[in-house]
């Protein structure tokens, strides 16, 4: 299993992230990925990568510039990056835009489909931060024009870079946000930010020992998006090192540490969680299973069974990672008429899985290739498969063949 191991200890900026990714690169997959990231089209953005040091630590800064001028000499913010990079720097800016305007830019922009979505769903995830934070709906969060272009620059970029790193799991330490205050927009605030400690609910964080904001939201919010585990370096065989740098010099490397190597080929653990109910409707079941789903259950299935008195009924089961099996209970408990969930820790073997985006003659399509213990599998995804059949009169099976065509040529 290809792995990401993210250490956060100097926190993390969507900067930073992105540096620290860049570096697992070589030299020409960094040249192509700048050249790219540079004609995607986010509107008067120019990306440059850069070779820093801090504290003897070699590795790369991520610079943004819009318009011309770099973030730090117009960086806003506002739902963003308070201190982009580490570094305390704050202007008001007086254009503002809405998760609305948001996504018709990242609709625009040239690249995957795959990318794309995660693009959008980290910015839903800050703006949500926010609404909560302001008393008000998503739909009603504006965001500083500067602020929102470094933040879609640094969010596509970390998912331009994990789509070409093709790992099958992110491992993120535990996040040092620092302690303090930080001036913002709306005035000064305690450090985490209120909307950054939205962002970091369920994943472990802590203070540390240097003062100021070194968790921002929109690290935070990539951070809780792609994070699989919360916890400290996995046993792993390590390929490669990298580092992306911030802004601001502390007695410690301001510095996003990122390993990726392998671990552990087809074993992992799962959490099953189980309940019989003789007193539940079709409607419900159907109801509940899209509810697990939807929060990250892996799978959810039901099966008849007989219970006391020879009543019919009905066996949930929904197998799930240990870290969401309270969330997983809580949406039993609410939306069932159980009164009792059985938890199981199972081992298990499985094969090692990565998504890619094929290029063929109907478009993108996101294929699944599964590997190990002497096997290989490569299936396109599905609700593509739909789509296109959908969109050009085709079957299911015609789409199929044409698609695992171009996969033998691939």
């Amino acid at each position: 299993m290809k792995v990401l191991y993210l250490d956060c200890g100097m926190g993390a900026a969507g900067d930073m992230l992105m540096g620290a990714l860049v570096s697992l690169l070589t030299e020409e997959q960094q040249s192509y990925f700048a050249d790219k990231i540079n004609s995607i089209g986010i509107p008067g953005v120019t990306v440059t990568i850069q070779n820093d040091v801090k504290c003897g630590v070699t590795g790369k800064h991520i610079e943004v510039l819009i318009g011309g001028a770099s973030e730090g000499e117009e960086h806003g913010n506002d739902g963003h990056d308070h201190n982009r990079g580490h570094q305390h720097d704050h202007h008001h800016h007086h254009v503002h835009s809405s998760m609305r305007d948001i996504e018709e830019i990242i609709d625009k922009l040239d690249i995957s489909n795959k990318v794309r979505e995660d693009v959008k769903q980290i910015y839903k995830r800050i703006a949500l931060a926010e609404s909560t934070v302001h008393g008000t709906t998503v739909s009603e969060i504006h965001f500083h024009e500067v602020g929102m272009m470094d933040a879609i620059a640094d969010i596509t970029g970390c998912a331009m870079l994990l789509e070409l790193l093709q790992v099958d799991k992110v491992v993120v330490s535990p996040i040092n946000v620092g302690y303090g205050t930080v001036k913002c927009a709306h005035g000064i605030l305690p450090v985490p930010a209120p909307a950054t400690a939205n962002l970091l609910k369920n994943i472990p964080s802590y203070a540390g020992d240097v003062k100021g904001e070194l968790c921002t939201p929109t690290g935070a919010a990539i951070l809780g998006y792609y994070g699989n585990e919360f916890s400290n370096m996995p046993l792993m065989t390590v390929e490669a090192v990298g580092y992306g740098t911030g802004k601001k010099d502390f007695e410690a490397a301001n510095v996003v540490r990122a390993i990726v190597g392998h671990s552990g080929d087809g074993q992992d653990s799962i959490v099953e969680l189980s309940c019989n109910m003789d007193d539940i409707t079709g409607e419900q079941i159907g109801y509940v299973t899209e509810l697990l789903l939807k929060k990250g259950a892996r799978d959810v299935f039901t099966t008849a069974v007989t219970m006391k008195k020879n009543r019919p009924g009905i066996l949930l089961t929904v197998l799930c990672t240990d870290e969401d099996k309270m969330d997983m209970a809580e949406i039993i408990f609410k939306n069932t008429t159980t009164i009792g969930i059985r938890e199981l820790s199972k081992k298990r073997m499985t094969l090692n899985r990565r998504e890619e985006l094929l290029k063929t003659g109907f478009g993108d399509v996101r294929v699944k290739r599964s590997s190990g213990y002497g096997v290989k599998r490569v299936k396109a995804e599905y609700e593509d498969i739909a789509n296109i059949a959908r969109q050009n009169n085709l079957s299911i099976q015609e789409v199929i063949d044409a698609v695992n065509k171009e996969i033998r040529e691939d």
